[in-house]
Formats: structure tokens, C-alpha cells, sequence
């Protein structure tokens, strides 16, 4: 991302910026009261710091870098030629399902694919993945990492969103795709930002309840 040309603080580097999700992700799951285990918790702040690298995030395309959608990461791990190859395609699937659910979110107002798809898509990936993982204490660790991620994506979404969203100004249309992405996914921090900006949503999603 390139930084504001007024902005006094400069770049920060890689390090420095692991450190700065590091606390940022634990406060987050604290304000939002998202109990993981610490191995989780690291995944994800690993998981942010490399994705804030965009040729980490995005595929090489003759028109530039661009996301691949997440139905050809599925059909690629579909058809992927050994477990090793459709276990690394589940995990990216899963990854980048959380990473922009999470953190550009935004985004989605002006799309088709909405919020919701990447958490079902990722949640699902994760859940495969953690079937999948390999015998001995490490496959034991990754499974429940990815179970675990798999259980709480929808709170980790929030967790992200919270952390991305730190300094955002809410503004008419803000509040509506708050609205919005309660309704789709019966988020508990949209639900919770609705209610302090003086908004009681009337509606509860089929089959959620805000808490």
C-alpha cells in the first residue's frame, strides 16, 4: 500500500509491522471477546504480515496483479494432483478468504461477491484442512489451528475488521453496509457498532442472534 504523501509517521518496516499486528490482533479478540488458542492467534498475525506484501496476496495477470476468485482456488484444489498440492490450495483458499473478509471488506459494497461468500468459502477450506493434516504432534498442532479458525472465522472477521477499521469515519453509507453485513452474516461487532451509532437493527438473521 502506498503511503499518504502528508503522513509524518514513516513506513514501517517488516518486523516492526509483525510487532504492530501482533498487539493490534490481541487487542481486537480481547475487544471483541474472541477466545483462541495462542497458535491461532499467531497464524493470523503471520497470516496479515505476509499479506501486506500485495505480490504475496495477489497472482501475476497480463492485465496486472490481480485476486484469483475463490471458485478456481476451490476447483484447483479439487484437482490437485496429490494431498501435499490440495492442502497448500485449501489453505490459500482459506487464507485469502480471511485476509479479505477481514481487511477489505470495504470493498465489497461495490461487488457482487459479498462478505459472506469468503466466510463460508474459507470457513469450509479451513474445516477440509484440518481434516487433512498429516499424523505426529505437528499435524496434530496444524489441525487444531485450522479448526479452530474454521469454528470462529465469522468472529475473526470481526476481529480483523476491527483492527483494520481503527480509525475509519462512519458516514450514511457506512452504517448501511453495517446493516448490510449483519443481516448477511449476523455479525456481533456490526451488531455492536449498529447500536452505538443509535441504530436497533429490527430484524434477526434466520438462524443468528446477535450477542
Amino acid at each position: 500500500m502506498k503511503p499518504d504523501a502528508d503522513a509524518a509517521t514513516p513506513a514501517l518496516d517488516v518486523r516492526s509491522l509483525r510487532e504492530f499486528f501482533r498487539d493490534s490482533v490481541h487487542d481486537a479478540l480481547v475487544r471483541q471477546r474472541v477466545g483462541v488458542d495462542d497458535h491461532t492467534e499467531h497464524y493470523v498475525v503471520n497470516l496479515l504480515t505476509i499479506f501486506s506484501r500485495s505480490e504475496a496476496l495477489f497472482d501475476p495477470t497480463p492485465d496486472g496483479p490481480r485476486l484469483r476468485p475463490l471458485a478456481l482456488m476451490l476447483a484447483e484444489a479439487a484437482g490437485a494432483a496429490s494431498g501435499e498440492e490440495r492442502r497448500r490450495a485449501l489453505q490459500r483458499l482459506g487464507d485469502v478468504s480471511l485476509f479479505v473478509a477481514g481487511f477489505l471488506s470495504h470493498g465489497f459494497a461495490r461487488r457482487l461477491v459479498d462478505v459472506d461468500y469468503h466466510i463460508a468459502m474459507g470457513g469450509r477450506a479451513y474445516s477440509t484442512l484440518a481434516d487433512s493434516c498429516g499424523p505426529g504432534a505437528r499435524g496434530r498442532a496444524l489441525a487444531g489451528v485450522f479448526a479452530e479458525l474454521a469454528v470462529k472465522f465469522q468472529r475473526l472477521v470481526d476481529a480483523l475488521n476491527d483492527v483494520s477499521e481503527m480509525s475509519w469515519r462512519q458516514s450514511d453509507r457506512d452504517v448501511l453496509r453495517l446493516y448490510e453485513v449483519w443481516l448477511r452474516t449476523g455479525s456481533p461487532r456490526a451488531y455492536a457498532l449498529l447500536k452505538e451509532l443509535g441504530v436497533s437493527p429490527a430484524v434477526v438473521p434466520v438462524g443468528r442472534k446477535p450477542s
